[in-house]
């Protein structure tokens, strides 16, 4: 049986897992991701490793990271929430520390890949995965290949300029679509849906410390599920441009299937709902075509550790 060991990097934790060719997580280790990134970071995505390596017999490690990733899969350009990685060839470091082949992939391209083969996108050779949490993230299979672009970097959807001139994004542009349909978009729909209407927002404040800032998304959603009209609104403010994004993106890509991911996702049909409304609303030539199925991820958390744990045994 061919195992491999899939390691999701993030910004609070190292996750290793030994992933057999049926997707099954066997057993998983697990490191705090040091602040200072850079050469640290790479010993303990090696000590994950090592770890996993002394419990199974091992033909290759994958690593999933934020951030862009050469085409060749062997150096991270850039990492933009990560200190002192830009530009390091990690393939040829992990190399010499763990002794197997290893292969590095941006961390949506590493969900899209786990959902196409194992999740919600399983059997659709063209599949699209939109990652919802603190930006949007995205991974894009054509004929059941994961598709990087020319220099690797392709399926950055969070970065779509949507609104001309709208709100900046940490990229240097404005207007970014993650700008308008992320986790903290949704934050800050609710804020201005509570500034709006303070009267009805009390419910709501009540969740978090009684202010705006305090405001979380888990409390928006939990407060949506009871039928919060402030809450409410905010998922509907978010799943418009969200809906909106993926009808231009599925002109362009023509997906048979678009799975939503990331900590959003939790609100289900809340937020799913409502997007597929505003998809059908905002496609271009409506009613000529078949739409993509818009659906939820099914991997949660794993789906990273276990699509880069697949990528790297082929």
């Amino acid at each position: 049986m061919s195992l491999t060991i899939g390691v999701d990097v993030g910004g609070t934790k190292v996750l290793g897992g030994v992933v057999d060719a049926s997707g099954r997580v066997l057993a998983t280790s697990r490191r705090d991701t040091p602040r200072e990134g850079g050469s640290e970071l790479t010993k303990t995505i090696a000590a994950v490793a090592l770890e996993l390596m002394q419990q199974h017999s091992i033909t290759a490690v994958g690593v999933s990271a934020a951030g862009f990733v050469s085409s060749d899969r062997k150096t991270m350009l850039a990492t933009p929430n990560i200190a002192d990685w830009n530009g390091v060839q990690l393939e040829v470091e992990l190399t010499k520390l763990i002794g197997l082949p290893v292969v590095i992939e941006n961390d949506a391209n590493a969900a899209a890949w786990g959902e196409a083969k194992f999740g919600a996108g399983r059997n659709q050779a063209h599949m699209m995965m939109l990652t919802i949490g603190t930006g949007v993230g995205g991974g894009i299979v054509v004929n059941n290949e994961l598709y990087r672009g020319a220099f690797g970097i392709a399926a950055e959807f969070g970065h779509l300029r949507v609104v001309p001139e709208g709100h900046l994004c940490g990229c240097g542009a404005r207007g970014c679509f993650e700008q308008y349909a992320s986790g903290s978009a949704l934050r800050r729909h609710a804020r201005e849906a509570i500034s709006a209407s303070p009267d009805l927002a009390r419910n709501l404040l009540a969740r978090g410390d009684g202010t705006i800032d305090g405001l979380t998304g888990q409390a928006i959603t939990d407060a949506a599920r009871e039928g919060d009209a402030v809450a409410l609104a905010a998922f509907q403010t978010t799943a418009q441009y969200l809906g909106a994004g993926i009808a231009s993106l599925a002109v362009l890509l023509d997906p048979s299937c678009v799975v939503i991911g990331g900590g959003v996702i939790d609100a289900g049909e809340i937020l799913l709902a409502p997007t597929r409304e505003a998809m059908k609303r905002y496609m271009p030539f409506a009613g000529k075509h078949p739409y993509p199925e818009i659906v939820a991820a099914e991997l949660g958390n794993e789906a990273g550790l276990v699509g880069v744990a697949d990528l790297a045994r082929n």
